[in-house]
């Protein structure tokens, strides 16, 4: 079964058996418990909506075909999910590997939750080289968290390789797949063991509902973080598990557009006076465009750039856009702009943010699928507002 028929079938297969009523769309399972005709038996194995809801069960089984995983797990936003994960596989003393270019959120999570209330520690390193992750393993380390594209500087690592690095060490490599989706990037074919998304974003698409997911394929690895999601209670409720079931039936669709447009724009922006640097991995400029390429189908809609003129030109650039909304958060419909170092990576410390790249100049946009022409019309008149 192709991608674009799993993204619209898989997980709201009709009931045409004796007593189903053949809902082409799954049922809003509203209910918080549900009855048994026997003590030891759960009517289809349902018993209470945070341990399992059939609503919530169709999204999850949806997300799984669509990564190419096993197990699917909805929970009730993507940093629930990295929680849980995080909660599942670290313990007091072990070390993990990370990106030094991630989502300031997953940052703040391991360096002012983790690491001070359970000691893990955490090494940030360029995963641009596989060599430097190989490089930070320790004999306590345990995880390698990756971003690709990262967030928000736009660069790759090289999954496959490290995750061949990883397996030679016995750890587990994680993949934060939000900004590609299923539809242009398969990190667990790569040799991945969890994919991290961010349902808010483009799985969803409509910026409507806030939720995360993890993907993987180790059954005993699905097991304990379904009973550390059920313990904890992280869980998507009903109606945002419905919007992600409906949203995700246009994702092929919707990440063609974004991507369309966001080529167009990042090459817009490259040949544009104002702007000094343009990352976006599908333009050749990009220095890791062949592992793009290789490891990715397509490229999709973010895109970062240096404005010229630093923070004020920034600030009045950004005040005078019309259909772009200044906003955190991506993936959805409308084109949304923000300014990442006073916002998406606010809680990223000054200095950590310098050493990183992401500078006051740095402007980061999710492009929607709106009219290119008028998405680029209204960029050139706040570029020539601050001329």
């Amino acid at each position: 079964m192709k991608f674009e028929t799993k993204a619209v079938h898989m997980g709201e297969e009709p009931n045409l058996k004796e007593g189903g009523s053949g809902d082409v769309v799954i049922p809003i399972h509203l209910s918080s418990t549900f009855a048994r005709k026997k003590v030891e038996a759960p009517t289809q194995g349902y018993e209470y909506s945070r341990t399992g809801n059939p609503t919530r069960k169709a999204l999850e089984n949806r997300l799984a075909s669509l990564e190419g995983a096993g197990y699917g797990l909805a929970f009730a936003s993507g940093m629930a999910a990295e929680n849980t994960l995080a909660l599942t596989l670290l313990q007091t003393g072990d070390h993990l590997i990370a990106f030094d270019d991630l989502y300031g959120g997953t940052r703040r999570l391991f360096d002012r939750v983790f690491f001070k209330n359970f000691q893990v520690e955490a090494s940030y390193v360029d995963a641009r080289d596989p060599q430097k992750i190989r490089k930070a393993i320790r004999k306590n380390t345990r995880m390698i968290w990756l971003e690709s594209p990262t967030n928000p500087l736009m660069n790759l690592c090289d999954i496959r390789a490290i995750s061949r690095i990883a397996k030679e060490a016995h750890l587990l490599v994680v993949v934060d797949n939000t900004f590609m989706t299923p539809y242009f990037q398969n990190p667990l074919q790569l040799g991945a063991d969890v994919v991290v998304h961010s349902t808010t974003k483009y799985l969803n698409g409509h910026s409507d509902s806030v939720g995360g997911a993890l993907m993987l394929s180790d059954e005993k690895l699905y097991l304990q973080l379904k009973f550390n999601q059920n313990a904890t209670g992280a869980i998507l409720s009903p109606f945002d598990s419905f919007l992600v079931l409906r949203g995700i039936k246009t994702l092929a669709v919707r990440m063609k557009e974004h991507e369309k447009n966001g080529l167009r724009i990042a090459r817009y922006l490259e040949n544009h006076p104002r702007v000094r640097k343009v990352y976006y991995p599908g333009l050749k400029s990009h220095p890791q465009y062949d592992l793009a390429k290789k490891q990715m189908s397509g490229f999709g809609g973010m895109l970062s750039f240096e404005i010229d003129g630093g923070l004020k030109k920034a600030d009045r650039f950004l005040g005078n856009l019309k259909l772009f909304a200044l906003a955190e958060s991506l993936g959805g419909v409308e084109s949304l702009i923000e300014h990442p170092a006073r916002m998406t990576h606010a809680s990223v410390p000054p200095e950590v943010r310098k050493k990183v790249g992401i500078t006051d100049s740095l402007i980061r946009i999710s492009v929607g699928i709106e009219n290119i022409d008028d998405l680029i019309e209204d960029l050139d008149q706040a570029f020539k507002k601050i001329a």
